[in-house]
């Protein structure tokens, strides 16, 4: 009997987990199918803060989270985990976050941008040093045949990931659940902001599609990268997927034109935002309307019974004055690492 399964045979999965452990069970990254990596950053959000305490704040609440799954009585048994929330990027982020501040509030008062600020030059190069993290810590587990999840922190956190991916597939598709399009280049002077993360992104050859779901808050310029953009961007645009509905369309017909549109390797980045802000009423940038809890859950078991799900993040959860927000990310990051253990067959469902 090796470690893993001893760990399995000791453990009750009826019982209350173990405390300050993800979900509450027994793994650690080395005993772990899947291990997520928490990045505790929101230097360039442009509304409200507090995404950066996501990580430990959906850590607290998953321990609320009953791991019996109806579709996948083994779930608990995979092995999922969350590496040390990292402190120092904590502290560097709101430091670099109050500067941050300064100039976005000179820019809502008509301030004129200048590329060569070094205001804006520093936080552009921490950033990019972020990115040059997490793709580091990404390739480490990759090489260690694990799965990977991110846990953001806004919007941004996610580009050194992908980056590690785009060396390890040849080709991948993006899924994007999201209230925002996140199409501008260079957001208020910010070449990493969470604004602009699938701008980053095209720019991997790698990703060959992005289809974006839920999308309801965006600008012309983002419009017009979708225009130009060939085909290579799909977006379901949420009123489009609200008028479907109301004309009769079944929420799995319309599942089915979105994975349609996927390849065959798919990256799932969430924002919580893409959900009815009910679900996320303390998220930075909320938008009326967007999915259903159950509608995205729906998505994205449809997603994983035909395609291979190389990664996700799931960003933009922030606590607020209660545990709400972390309650429903907790409940969708386990979602997330089920569904894609089951597209790389780690896990079998039971219908």
């Amino acid at each position: 009997m090796n470690k893993k399964e001893e760990i399995i045979q000791s453990f009750d999965p009826n019982g209350p987990g173990i405390n300050g452990n993800l979900f509450g069970l027994p793994y650690t990254p080395e005993t772990s199918e899947i291990v997520v990596i928490p990045v505790p950053w929101e230097v360039t959000v442009s509304y409200h803060t507090g995404t950066a305490l996501g990580p430990a704040a959906i850590l607290d609440a998953s321990s609320q989270v009953d791991v019996y799954v109806k579709d996948i009585p083994d779930a608990w048994k995979l092995g999922v985990s969350l590496t040390n929330i990292p402190d120092n990027l904590l502290e560097e982020s709101n430091n670099l976050r109050e500067l941050s501040a300064q100039h976005i509030r000179r820019v809502e008062r008509g301030e004129p941008i200048h590329a060569a600020d070094p205001l804006i030059a520093k936080i552009n190069e921490a950033s990019e040093n972020l990115n040059i993290y997490i793709k580091s810590a990404t390739q480490r587990y990759l090489r260690d045949s694990k799965m990977v999840g991110l846990l953001g922190g806004d919007h941004s956190t996610p580009l050194g990931f992908l980056r590690a991916l785009s060396e390890k597939y040849e080709r991948f598709g993006i899924l994007q659940i999201d209230a925002h399009a996140d199409l501008r280049k260079a957001y208020e002077g910010f070449t990493y902001s969470h604004a602009s993360i699938m701008y980053n992104a095209l720019k991997l050859p790698s990703v060959s599609r992005l289809i974006q779901v839920g999308i309801r808050d965006f600008c012309e310029e983002e419009q017009d990268v979708i225009n130009r953009s060939r085909g290579r961007i799909s977006t379901f645009f949420d009123e489009d997927l609200k008028a479907w509905r109301y004309k009769g369309e079944t929420w799995d017909a319309l599942c089915n034109s979105i994975i349609k549109e996927l390849p065959a390797n798919v990256y799932i980045s969430f924002d919580i935002d893409g959900l009815d802000p009910k679900l996320c009423p303390n998220t930075g940038t909320p938008v009326a309307g967007g999915l259903e809890f159950q509608e995205a859950i729906y998505l994205i078991k449809k997603v994983a019974q035909s395609r291979k799900i190389i990664g996700f993040d799931l960003c933009e959860v922030a606590p607020g004055q209660n545990d709400w927000d972390a309650n429903v990310g907790a409940r969708l990051l386990y979602n997330l690492c089920n569904w894609m253990a089951v597209s790389q067959g780690k896990l079998k469902i039971a219908f």
